[in-house]
């Protein structure tokens, strides 16, 4: 009997070799072909789909602003776009590649990515992420550590703040702050910095 080569799967069949897409490791997530993404939360996998156009000026445009500011701060917070690997429960089941990264624990950084939870993270909203990035990543993010947490959406021109360091909303089921892109939005891992996404060339 042939037996093929894990990278000679295709996508469904490597999406369905475990059965519900559950079960699946990070060794899973390293075995993929060179191109291809996914991320894990508590061993279930999730497929990756490419980036618009929009999202990614967002992307670089939000990531040019946090780095210039950490820079001129002369701050030790590293600032990371996509894709990048983050390992957030430093265990085995749970890998994801948010939109933009934001470390400051030296200890929590290697060549393969960020060992744990970032200080604080930004996701950019595309159609078939709403699910994943409004509720997966929003409990994942909040059980692991992540201080900070905004969604962006560029469709409504919103960006929802998830401050997890601070106060109530540890708690689940409290509502988070919400603004417009035309709003003056304070970061609260950073105590002056203030982002307004509609002066911003996307």
């Amino acid at each position: 009997m042939e037996v093929r080569k894990q990278e000679d799967w295709g996508k469904e069949e490597r999406f369905t070799m475990i059965k519900g897409g559950k079960g699946y490791t990070i060794a899973d997530i390293e075995a993929l072909p060179e191109g291809e993404r996914a991320e894990l939360i508590d061993g279930e996998w999730f497929w990756m789909d490419a980036p618009t156009w929009t999202h990614q000026e967002i992307q670089m445009a939000l990531s040019a602003k946090i780095w210039n500011y950490v820079a001129e701060h002369k701050g030790s917070c590293k600032v990371l776009p996509a894709p990048f690997a983050v390992y957030i429960k430093k265990d085995k089941f749970n890998y994801v590649e948010p939109d933009i990264s934001v470390i400051c624990d030296e200890e929590k950084k290697s060549e393969k990515g960020c060992q744990g939870a970032p200080d604080w993270t930004i996701e950019i909203l595309s159609p078939s992420s709403v699910k994943m990035d409004c509720e997966r990543k929003v409990k994942l993010y909040r059980e692991a550590g992540v201080r900070e947490y905004w969604i962006v959406d560029s469709k409504t021109e919103t960006v929802t703040v998830y401050d997890f360091a601070h106060g109530a909303e540890r708690e689940a089921g409290i509502e988070p702050k919400r603004y417009s892109f035309s709003d003056r939005i304070q970061a609260g891992i950073f105590e002056d910095l203030y982002l307004n996404l509609s002066e911003m060339d996307i």
